[in-house]
């Protein structure tokens, strides 16, 4: 294979275009994006974050991207008008709200497309906002059990050791869950993930998973 095979390019944000260290993309990094889109090479972000927990970082860039997939892989979208989502399933969201109800102390975001939301706050999640430093989205606060059934909501992140995560996931019908930090776990569809998400914009575009390339650096980046 030559690089004139690759159609598109996706890559993670935190720790991939951006740096823990810097909290900046590397003007290295957006020169070589903008001589991969000069290539005629599709360049797409694939992330856990939500659409609305990433302009804090895409705005700092002289760069479109050609798509976006969130949520690891649940919300797929381009500004041309192309969209794909798969929600989480109502009875798997009451399971979690139940189980929080009997963890009141675990702290847990929950995503929709254009909000993002957690039920509390703890020195855990303020410690991974801190590590985010200035690309780390706004936090706001909710009531999931007002909420969570009546939007749309694609990704439920709990601050939960992996012992306690097996127990969750457990008690789900359709459920996985996928991690880039140890602190939390990402909660998404037990066929989802950033392959899917790939798979659509692969479908999309008409090529080949021999015609795509992807970087990322955590966990939920593995089987990219």
């Amino acid at each position: 294979m030559t690089t004139t095979d690759i159609k598109a390019v996706f890559f993670d944000i935190d720790g991939t275009l951006t740096s823990f260290v810097t909290h900046k993309v590397p003007d290295s990094t957006v020169e070589a994006i903008q001589r991969l889109q000069s290539a005629g090479i599709k360049v797409l972000v694939c992330t856990g974050r939500a659409p609305s927990q990433m302009k804090v970082v895409l705005d700092t860039m002289p760069i479109s991207f050609d798509g976006i997939v969130a949520f690891n892989g649940q919300y797929c979208f381009d500004e041309q008008g192309y969209l794909e989502s798969q929600a989480l399933d109502q009875s798997d969201i009451r399971v979690i709200l139940d189980w929080l109800d009997q963890h009141p102390d675990v702290v847990c975001d929950f995503g929709e497309k254009d909000y993002v939301y957690f039920n509390h706050t703890n020195e855990a999640l303020q410690q991974t906002w801190s590590g985010l430093g200035k690309t780390a989205p706004v936090q706001y606060f909710e009531n999931p059990r007002l909420r969570a059934l009546t939007h749309e909501t694609f990704q439920i992140s709990p601050f939960i050791n992996p012992e306690l995560e097996d127990e969750l996931v457990g008690l789900c019908s359709n459920i996985r869950g996928v991690r880039w930090p140890p602190d939390f776990t990402d909660l998404i569809p037990a066929d989802g993930g950033k392959p899917r998400g790939i798979q659509r914009f692969m479908k999309h575009y008409g090529i080949t998973r021999e015609q795509t390339m992807a970087f990322g650096d955590g966990g939920n980046d593995t089987d990219m």
